[in-house]
């Protein structure tokens, strides 16, 4: 009876922890090795937004009037998806004008300011190598990323950034912990995902607290007699590894709540989110947590934020209305946040998403899974108000099409996408980058520019 008790009060107590908001695998962060921080060092954070299902990119970024392509071209190609024109929330880069979804507002609005914090990257996807529709042809599996249209493999590679096998830790993960020291004297972990356990902050020897987006408090029990009973459970020695470990990672995770809601009490934002906003409460813990940045001693932080829904097989215009619109709205409003705590300069937000859809519809009111798609990244270091990658060519069976549906060759990769966030985060460049990136060496561009 004492093994079974035992365990029904840790089960229980685990769950009241889960279901407040426990901070969820710890690694051994602040019990490492490392350099003493430099209390001056310039305090900088990245927050991954990854839109899960598969956003169709050609409906978010389309062709108005280009060099090379056209508005009649992107509505033959989408049929009954084509977005009107005059909806369009029109942008322009250089000379061409293109326009975004009708519900991308308050990013059109940010991208059109005369001092842009919003950049597009066009035709982000996951690659070995960069390759043209006749490499994709040629039936040389080695030169492609493993499983294509996969949502599960293509979720893990572009969290990984590992296209031919599945990687264990994610590249924020691996950022982490080539720059912990920057983080030596830290009382809370450099990463967070408000969106539970996530292979994109998973690193070797660093890992995320999951934070619940909105909860007041990170870390409840019914009674503090109750809490008390739990850690001397904790500290309990059974003699089993498997337990004693799993007891030092639910340790870890009740310290790191209740430092973080030490830090957090009593603390608000000036900026106001939207309501009924799924992504806007995920992003409102993170500019709470970026405010209470110092008292956690933390100058890196890397978070993960997740909106779900985009694999729109069907009634797709309805739900990519609602998607993109929260999208929006969240993000905005996370930018303002930032200008509010005046870190607008320090903090840069970038989408993410398994792949884009195909051009043609499916029949269904909806597209299917394909390859590329396009991104954006909001910050006060982006070089905003241009495009940076290729726009890719919308003509079926053209040289951006691996088939005949518009499914996209990337001609940006992710790992492109990613070490140019990292080398603005503070990773050099050669081995370091390497040692992140090792499929990067296979492309000639390391650095995209878009972070000054």
């Amino acid at each position: 009876m004492l093994i079974r008790s035992r365990r029904g009060f840790l089960r229980d107590a685990i769950r009241s922890v889960s279901a407040a908001g426990a901070l969820g695998a710890m690694g051994k962060f602040g019990e490492m090795n490392a350099l003493a921080i430099n209390a001056n060092l310039p305090y900088q954070a990245l927050v991954c937004i990854f839109l899960a299902g598969g956003n169709d990119g050609h409906n978010t970024v389309i062709p108005i009037t280009t060099a090379q392509q056209n508005y009649n071209l992107y509505q033959q190609g989408r049929g009954a998806l084509a977005l009107p024109q005059a909806s369009l929330v029109p942008i322009h880069n250089g000379g061409d004008t293109y326009g975004l979804h009708p519900k991308l507002v308050e990013i059109g609005n940010l991208y059109n300011q005369a001092v842009s914090p919003v950049a597009v990257v066009a035709n982000v996807g996951m690659l070995v190598k960069q390759i043209d529709r006749n490499l994709y042809n040629s039936n040389n599996s080695a030169i492609l990323p493993n499983a294509l249209f996969s949502h599960s493999d293509q979720s893990s590679q572009w969290q990984t950034s590992i296209p031919t096998g599945l990687g264990d830790t994610g590249w924020g993960g691996r950022i982490a912990d080539q720059l912990a020291p920057m983080n030596a004297s830290a009382t809370f972990p450099s990463m967070a995902s408000t969106s539970g356990a996530s292979l994109f902050v998973t690193g070797q020897q660093s890992f995320a607290a999951t934070v619940p987006a909105g909860s007041a408090q990170l870390l409840q029990m019914n009674s503090q007699a109750r809490l008390q009973g739990l850690q001397q459970l904790l500290t309990f020695d059974n003699g089993l590894k498997l337990v004693q470990a799993s007891n030092g990672t639910l340790t870890r995770g009740v310290s790191y709540a209740s430092t973080l809601n030490s830090a957090l009490n009593g603390v608000t934002l000036t900026t106001t989110f939207p309501a009924n906003n799924p992504l806007a409460v995920q992003l409102q813990t993170v500019a709470r947590i970026i405010k209470v940045r110092s008292s956690l001693g933390l100058s890196r932080q890397i978070f993960f934020c997740q909106l779900g829904g985009f694999d729109t097989h069907g009634s797709q215009l309805a739900t990519q209305d609602q998607l993109l619109q929260q999208l929006s709205q969240a993000t905005a409003a996370f930018y303002q946040a930032t200008v509010d705590l005046n870190v607008q300069n320090m903090v840069t937000t970038f989408t993410a998403s398994e792949f884009g859809r195909t051009l043609s519809p499916n029949g269904n009111g909806g597209s299917d899974h394909a390859w590329g798609s396009h991104h954006f990244v909001i910050g006060g270091g982006v070089q905003g108000g241009k495009f940076y990658g290729n726009y890719p060519d919308l003509h079926p069976g053209g040289p951006d099409d691996a088939n005949s549906r518009g499914t996209l060759i990337p001609t940006t990769s992710v790992d492109q996408y990613a070490a140019t966030m990292a080398q603005w985060f503070g990773v050099q460049p050669g081995a370091n980058l390497a040692t992140i990136f090792p499929n990067l060496g296979n492309f000639a561009t390391k650095d995209l520019g878009i972070l000054g």
